[in-house]
């Protein structure tokens, strides 16, 4: 397993890990990320011999269940970490008589990786239709309340939520707010380089497939492959500042198509050492 990268930032030193959304994917091993054939039960081992941290993705598609949590947290390193998806029938499909119990559902599903001191966050990534509206704001602070005691990441992608009261009420809460890449396209979060914890900055490369994500399907959404140039003005600027901002920074690549996210995860931990040289 690769070490994190650590201290790009003068004022400190931050430790830096780097990973990719999701690591069970087919098509990985058939782009050679994984050898021939690995089994998706396999690959939680192998991809934790590459990376340190990983998003759990599947928490999103269904609620954790303890005992499986807690088999996925043998097969890796003490030191490796866990960022874990909000299930999508709290961000995305949310019934205002059921959420309250949904989210009870999911603390005790992810309780194993907080007892292991392996949970680095708890991420809440909300869709563009998630605006700024009084009755989402009501939601969401609810919502924050409920997750009293976790260490909890929010992803916006409706513009609307990048303002300054935002920003200083997660702040307040000691809620990290996560940055973006993705493409410029009307009413998107834009690329911001803001810390709301001193604890943890957080960073999602999403790709920059414009005609993808007008398309609306996953598979173009996520097609994108970055380049070092791409990168390097990620590490110069936003990366550089919220690294002199915070004790620990995780960064994801999100663009599982054809193995790109781990080709790119790699790409960034070379560059980043590299810097730090």
């Amino acid at each position: 397993m690769k070490a994190a990268v650590e201290d790009i930032g003068r004022a400190h030193a931050c430790r830096i890990q780097v990973g990719t959304s999701g690591y069970s994917y087919a098509e990985w091993a058939e782009a050679g990320f994984y050898p021939p054939g690995t089994r998706s039960g396999g690959m939680l081992a192998r991809y934790a011999e590459m990376f340190s941290i990983t998003e759990l993705n599947y928490t999103w598609y269904q609620m954790p269940k303890a005992q499986a949590v807690e088999r996925m947290s043998r097969q890796v390193p003490e030191a490796f970490r866990f960022a874990a998806k909000l299930n999508r029938a709290l961000t995305h499909e949310i019934d205002p008589h059921l959420w309250r119990g949904q989210v009870t559902q999911y603390r005790d599903g992810i309780a194993p990786l907080i007892q292991s001191g392996q949970l680095t966050a708890v991420l809440l990534q909300f869709p563009p239709s998630f605006s700024r509206a009084p009755h989402n704001r009501l939601y969401l602070g609810r919502l924050l309340d409920a997750l009293t005691g976790l260490p909890v990441a929010v992803e916006f992608r409706n513009a609307g939520w990048a303002t300054d009261r935002v920003f200083a009420e997660l702040e307040r809460r000691a809620i990290t707010l996560v940055a973006v890449d993705e493409p410029p396209l009307p009413g998107l979060f834009p690329r911001l380089d803001v810390v709301t914890h001193p604890e943890l900055f957080y960073v999602r490369f999403h790709g920059r497939n414009a005609s993808g994500w007008r398309s609306g399907n996953m598979q173009k959404q996520f097609d994108y492959d970055y380049t070092d140039t791409e990168l390097q003005d990620w590490i110069r600027g936003p990366i550089r500042a919220m690294a002199r901002r915070a004790r620990t920074g995780a960064i994801f690549f999100n663009n599982h198509v054809r193995a790109q996210a781990p080709r790119n995860a790699q790409q960034l931990e070379r560059l980043l050492g590299a810097v730090r040289r």
